[in-house]
């Protein structure tokens, strides 16, 4: 049977959530996702029935705020820190950060991750400079997960086909590939074995999900994945279909949970690490919106948040309260009970009490420090230092926009024009940006370097 506290011990905890048994939780992150591919955000060209439910049904923030990129969202989720506090290279977690498996184990948790790793030896061999970054970062078994099954965990030409015939590090075993298999139906029955086999405790589990980022394949829900030539078949016009997917594994672990009679005590939460491919165009209500992958836009950085919890998630609340990746492991360790040690010197804000008790949430702005340099396939990016609120985005170069709405409007304000509360807007957010950049900086973060690794002028 799982622990029961008190509500004095609770209490104990400043970030603790309301009740006093710890919950099984389940983070599901998507990967190249904006708000504009869920109808309960607004879209218009992608069925997602289960995630739709599972908003209506619980918390559905309306400004939760991701990094443009995969990797600098991946280490901040997991060690709660801005990137320029701890940015190394694309692909890579330093092996000394603590991460949000260790909090959780320490709290009392059993831990699993599934899917996507993509934190250790990001580089090909080939690359110029690749020998400075080969073998390096944080290998899965060091991260704080009792239990993992992952595509892209070892050097990056062994990373094998994420969806059709898919490889795994599957707990420090290499399976695959599993021909006729599919890489995130896999990772849904990982998963759902070790929520049923850890049902007497509770449990921590990460599904980094594949879908729907690139290469853009049939699923096995497609015509043409009935054909085995043509599983690995690449075009944009599978996309919908990836989306689609996406939404059923989703629903596939709400079902499992119900039937393992877990669902009660389990929170579930969803974001997405990023905007969507810039290959795709979405109809966003009423408006055709181009993905913003990979850039400081609204389309790169505003991605969906949705919170189920039944009977302790307010069921059809809505909240815009500003959150970003940073704020996890705090939100975490409250909902675990348990403290956020000292010297991890993390930046996030805990929202569990948000999410239990409909708490106003306490950011009022949030920062961005953006550079997936150096690393393969990097060289068209470039350096964003920005901050921003519910209404504007300022960058460290002195560009204003207004970015207020629920949408991704995203307006310059010409420099001479700004009215008095743009000119107030502008100073708070410059403050926050000079806050932020005159605490502790990492080494790689202070020299500004091109994709190899070299220093820019």
């Amino acid at each position: 049977m799982k622990l029961l506290y008190s509500a004095a011990i609770a209490l104990v905890f400043c970030c603790g959530a309301a009740s006093a048994e710890k919950p099984n939780i389940l983070l599901i992150m998507a990967d190249d996702l904006g708000i504009e591919g869920l109808g309960c955000y607004g879209s218009e060209s992608y069925q997602t029935p289960n995630l739709d439910a599972l908003a209506k049904g619980g918390m559905r923030f309306t400004h939760a705020y991701s990094q443009p990129l995969c990797t600098p969202t991946r280490v901040q989720i997991m060690t709660g820190k801005y990137n320029h506090r701890n940015w190394l290279y694309f692909g890579i977690l330093r092996p000394e950060e603590r991460t949000f498996g260790h909090l959780m184990q320490e709290a009392g948790y059993q831990t699993c991750i599934a899917g996507k790793w993509q934190l250790y030896s990001y580089d090909p061999p080939d690359f110029p400079n690749a020998e400075r970054r080969r073998s390096s970062g944080m290998k899965v078994e060091d991260a704080g997960f009792d239990e993992w099954s992952l595509f892209h965990s070892w050097q990056t030409e062994d990373k094998g086909s994420r969806y059709g015939n898919p490889g795994f590090d599957r707990n420090g075993e290499i399976v695959g590939p599993i021909e006729g298999g599919y890489g995130p139906a896999t990772s849904v029955e990982f998963l759902l074995d070790f929520m049923r086999r850890e049902r007497e405790e509770p449990f921590f589990a990460y599904f980094a999900m594949s879908l729907p980022h690139w290469p853009m394949v049939p699923t096995p829900d497609s015509e043409e994945w009935r054909d085995p030539s043509r599983r690995l078949e690449e075009s944009t016009d599978y996309f919908p279909d990836m989306v689609a997917y996406m939404d059923k594994a989703v629903g596939q672990l709400v079902e499992g949970l119900d039937e393992a009679g877990l669902r009660e005590n389990t929170l579930i939460l969803f974001y997405s690490d990023n905007g969507t491919d810039t290959k795709i165009t979405t109809r966003f209500r009423g408006e055709d919106i181009p993905g913003g992958k990979a850039s400081p836009l609204q389309t790169g950085i505003r991605v969906p948040l949705i919170a189920n919890w039944p009977g302790t998630v307010k069921a059809g609340s809505v909240r815009d309260d500003l959150i970003d990746a940073s704020d996890f492991l705090p939100t975490l360790a409250g909902l675990g009970q348990t403290r956020i040690p000292s010297d991890w010197e993390t930046d996030g804000m805990s929202f569990a009490k948000t999410l239990t008790e409909g708490q106003e949430f306490p950011r009022k702005e949030a920062f961005f420090w953006y550079d997936p340099r150096p690393g393969w396939d990097k060289d068209r990016f470039s350096r964003h230092i920005f901050a921003l609120d519910h209404y504007y985005k300022l960058f460290s170069d002195g560009q204003l926009f207004d970015i207020s709405g629920e949408g991704f409007r995203e307006k310059r304000i010409p420099d001479g024009a700004l009215s008095e509360e743009q000119k107030q807007a502008r100073a708070r957010l410059q403050s926050v940006i000079d806050a932020r950049m005159s605490g502790t900086i990492s080494d790689a973060a202070r020299i500004e370097v091109d994709a190899y690794g070299d220093p820019v002028n």
